[in-house]
Formats: structure tokens, C-alpha cells, sequence
């Protein structure tokens, strides 16, 4: 829904994602009613219904949001690091740190990709995701650091393996999403057979 909000109504329709994003978490999306959302902030319907159409909507602006704050966060930790392969490393590391941040948004987004109404929204994110990982990839292979593969295929797999990590050992098992984030970067970086250039070990020790 499009409006222009004052201050006080962008901190009002916050309240509504962040309570919802953190129902949806816990209890499910469809298991979720607006009532609950309301209830939980003590307002009436009539405030979800000033700032979203639906339920739908609000899931939809949710993740958006959520992806808009991931790539923030990715973009700032790479942003003043010439080396392309160490701004990969530093992407990944803050990606993983983003995600176990915000672990009932992690949750959101695993359940969105299963659900044909927001998966398309979780789609374009990827899209985006992976032309920018394409891009650090096609400048390494100029500047000689990596050897030439097929970059979309490269950045799938670092993505996949990001992605995979990250869920398996700090969403599901609650494990220290740095020593995670330096697993994710050392097989990204090395692959099965060959160690972590020297120049790229000092992004697993911070």
C-alpha cells in the first residue's frame, strides 16, 4: 500500500512487521491471523488495515524489507576493500552474520521459498544476489586471482554453500556463526582440493 507517513506512522507500521515477522517465525504463516498481530501490539484491525492491504501484503513488505537490510549489511562490510576475492569473503561472513542476527527473518525466508506466493519475491533477491557475486568473480579472473570458470555457476555454489551452512549449523543447531562464516570462506575460497590462498586467511581471523 502506498502512502506517505509521517515519522510516527513509519514507526507504527515497524511495530506491525516486527510483531507479525516474529509470529510467522514461531507459529507459521497461515496459522498467524491478523487478529493475533494486532492483539499482540494492543490495537485494533483498523490500524493493520490503514498500513496493509492483507496479510499477504505485509509478508510480502516483510521480506523485502528484510532483503533491502541483508544487502546493506553486505554492501558496508565490502564496500572500502579493493581485492575481489576479499570482498566474496567478507560478503559471505556478512551475510552469515546477518542471518544468525536475525534468525526469525532466516526462518521467514526458508518457509517464503517453499510458498508460490512470496517465492518470486525471494527469487529476484537471488537474482540480484548473484550478479553481484558474478561481477567480484569476473574481476578476479582479470586480475589473475581465481582461475576462469563459469561465474554464474561460482556464484551459485558460493550462495548454495553459504546458504547451506548457515542453516544447517546457526539456524538449526544454534552454532557460533563465526566459526560457521569462516568454514563457509575457507571452502569457498580453497574448494575440495586446494587451501586458502595466503593473502585471503587473515578475512577467517577477522
Amino acid at each position: 500500500m502506498d502512502r506517505r507517513l509521517t515519522a510516527r506512522g513509519q514507526q507504527r507500521r515497524r511495530q506491525l512487521m516486527d510483531e507479525a515477522a516474529r509470529r510467522f517465525a514461531a507459529n507459521g504463516y497461515d496459522q498467524t491471523s491478523v487478529a493475533e498481530i494486532v492483539d499482540g501490539l494492543g490495537v485494533g484491525k483498523g490500524v493493520f488495515y490503514w498500513y496493509f492491504a492483507s496479510k499477504d501484503e505485509l509478508m510480502g513488505d516483510i521480506l523485502r524489507d528484510a532483503q533491502l537490510d541483508l544487502r546493506r549489511a553486505q554492501n558496508a562490510a565490502i564496500r572500502d576493500e579493493p581485492d575481489p576475492v576479499r570482498r566474496i569473503a567478507l560478503g559471505i561472513r556478512a551475510s552469515i552474520a546477518w542471518l544468525s542476527a536475525h534468525r526469525e527473518l532466516f526462518t521467514l525466508f526458508e518457509s517464503a521459498a517453499l510458498d508460490e506466493r512470496f517465492r518470486p519475491i525471494l527469487r529476484n533477491n537471488q537474482d540480484v544476489a548473484v550478479a553481484d557475486v558474478v561481477r567480484h568473480l569476473e574481476e578476479a579472473v582479470r586480475a589473475g586471482l581465481i582461475a576462469d570458470a563459469d561465474p554464474i555457476v561460482v556464484a551459485h555454489a558460493i550462495l548454495g554453500v553459504t546458504n547451506q551452512l548457515a542453516r544447517a549449523f546457526v539456524l538449526t543447531r544454534g552454532d557460533d556463526w563465526e566459526a560457521v562464516a569462516e568454514g563457509a570462506i575457507a571452502f569457498c575460497l580453497g574448494g575440495l582440493a586446494g587451501a586458502t590462498p595466503a593473502h585471503d586467511r587473515r578475512v577467517l581471523v577477522g
